[in-house]
């Protein structure tokens, strides 16, 4: 069975895939709760303009999405310039560009159900815990965010599996450079531009294909069990 024992680059890879991951979902969550719960509970001029530009990279092409990031935080571009030169943060050809664009394109998928979570939440819970004197952010942090939970876990995870496999926006915006920029998916992609490269894609195809199955497998399982609590709680 050696040929599923995965080689030093392809290691390399995995981890740096997890790495850029696991960022993109630490950077992208708080600000995708603050917007579902935005756009949940509020109606203002806009809101629809809002609603699609949040959803935009599930229905632009990735290479148009990894495009406008290399405009915008590459080392010429107005915010990847300011950032360089203010905070010495630089995006483009680095593992932390790899991460902007998995985050940007797991954005949606991380809206969207914690959005659903925050309009299932019946509002008159909301308004008994304010008459009862708890101020807004009160009611958000020990009423609101709990009762949401089910969808921010489920979101999370399906976010985690898209950053993971996310391909065109990355090689768009940092190129494809082995142990910086060369996640998973770009060393598939790798694999499959070499005349010898089967074995290796094969291998890399498993890997991907576990990952996304026992991501989907985990936000259910994690989702079913949070509603169980939280309707064991309300009865």
């Amino acid at each position: 069975m050696d040929w599923l024992s995965l080689q030093p680059a392809e290691q390399e890879a995995v981890l740096l895939t997890i790495k850029v991951a696991g960022m993109a979902l630490l950077v992208a969550l708080p600000a995708a709760i603050c917007v579902a719960y935005v756009l949940a509970r509020y109606r203002f001029p806009g809101h629809g303009a809002v609603n699609a530009l949040v959803h935009m990279p599930l229905v632009l092409p990735p290479v148009v999405t990894g495009y406008v990031l290399l405009l915008a935080f590459g080392r010429n571009g107005p915010i990847g310039s300011l950032l360089r030169e203010t905070f010495g943060i630089s995006f483009a050809f680095n593992w932390t560009g790899a991460a902007l664009a998995a985050g940007v394109m797991a954005f949606p998928l991380l809206v969207r159900p914690i959005r659903l979570s925050f309009e299932a939440i019946d509002p008159k819970l909301e308004e008994a815990a304010k008459s009862l004197g708890a101020r807004r952010i009160v009611v958000f942090l020990t009423v609101t965010l709990p009762l949401a939970l089910p969808g921010i876990l489920g979101g999370a995870i399906l976010g985690f599996a898209k950053a993971m496999g996310e391909f065109g926006a990355t090689i768009t915006f940092v190129s494809n450079i082995p142990g910086e920029t060369r996640t998973l998916a770009l060393a598939l992609y790798t694999a499959t531009q070499s005349p010898s490269g089967d074995v290796a894609a094969f291998r890399l195809t498993l890997i991907a294909a576990v990952i996304a199955f026992g991501a989907l497998i985990a936000s259910e399982l994690l989702a079913r069990r949070l509603r169980k609590q939280l309707g064991a709680e309300d009865a």
